[in-house]
């Protein structure tokens, strides 16, 4: 099973260096890298390609132009370019730990998608951590304890791996709390339901439409926390003025049982 992870970037290099980091370190290294960009500076585009020549992976730098908010459309550029059996979307702000990748294939399963969770970093912590260039990836689970104790973290429970087994699927019918921060999918599904929808444009529920439209397929949800938590890094909030619309829509798709995405990945199969 061949890896493609997805990771979507705005404008932020310093934070997708510190991802880039964390893929690099891996200790699973059979996957690619697609970084989706929803139309950043150059800066961006020369940070990817500056790593990329070194690295010991493919890393492809997937640009569209900057027209507000367009995560999703950003998502399928770089979905339709993936040639990996399995999708892992990833933020260009939430650091992976060197386990990331082993943990996510060991829980891939047809039929279901991997939900995983998040650790968030203080807005000091979080400059400090760029600034200082400091490995967080690499930390230990000591590190994280002192980081805890000083605040800089907001919780340190997800960092633990634990063995559910048959408990990582009490939620499969869920979509509350999936998040394309951090989210395994298998791409013949994603291809199935047409990616993302483009129609959800600006801040707001994207990633639980896709989640809605996968379980609307047959695809089911399992738990990928204790497993795959990434490490997310402060930032402002987004601005939230679609928010409403977009909430709207996505009770629609609920109600009529939709499963295909009306503007989705299929705008990019050319491309």
């Amino acid at each position: 099973m061949h890896v493609s992870v997805v990771v979507t970037t705005y404008n932020r290099p310093d934070a997708l260096r510190a991802v880039l980091v964390g893929l690099l370190a891996q200790r699973d290294r059979d996957f690619e890298v697609l970084v989706a960009d929803d139309g950043s500076r150059d800066d961006t585009r020369a940070l990817v390609l500056g790593i990329a020549a070194g690295a010991h992976l493919p890393i492809c730098h997937v640009w569209q132009e900057d027209r507000g908010f367009r995560a999703g459309a950003a998502r399928n550029r770089a979905g339709a370019a993936a040639r990996g059996d399995y999708l892992i979307f990833l933020d260009g702000d939430c650091v992976p730990r060197p386990d990331f990748i082993a943990r996510h294939r060991q829980l891939a399963e047809r039929g279901w998608m991997v939900a995983g969770n998040r650790i968030l970093l203080s807005e000091a912590f979080t400059r400090a951590v760029l600034e200082q260039r400091l490995p967080i990836h690499a930390f230990t689970d000591a590190q994280w304890r002192t980081a805890r104790a000083r605040g800089e973290i907001n919780r340190t429970l997800p960092l633990a791996t634990l063995p559910l087994g048959p408990l990582r699927k009490l939620g499969a019918r869920r979509w509350q709390r999936v998040r394309t921060c951090n989210l395994g999918v298998w791409a013949d599904d994603f291809r199935a339901v047409n990616g993302f929808d483009e129609a959800f444009e600006g801040w707001g529920y994207e990633d639980s439409d896709l989640a809605v439209r996968l379980l609307n397929y047959g695809v089911r949800r399992k738990e990928g926390g204790f497993a795959t938590a990434v490490l997310h890094l402060w930032h402002r909030e987004n601005d939230r003025a679609r928010e409403g619309e977009n909430w709207r829509r996505l009770q629609q798709r609920i109600a009529a049982g939709t499963v295909r995405a009306e503007l989705g990945l299929d705008r990019h199969a050319m491309a």
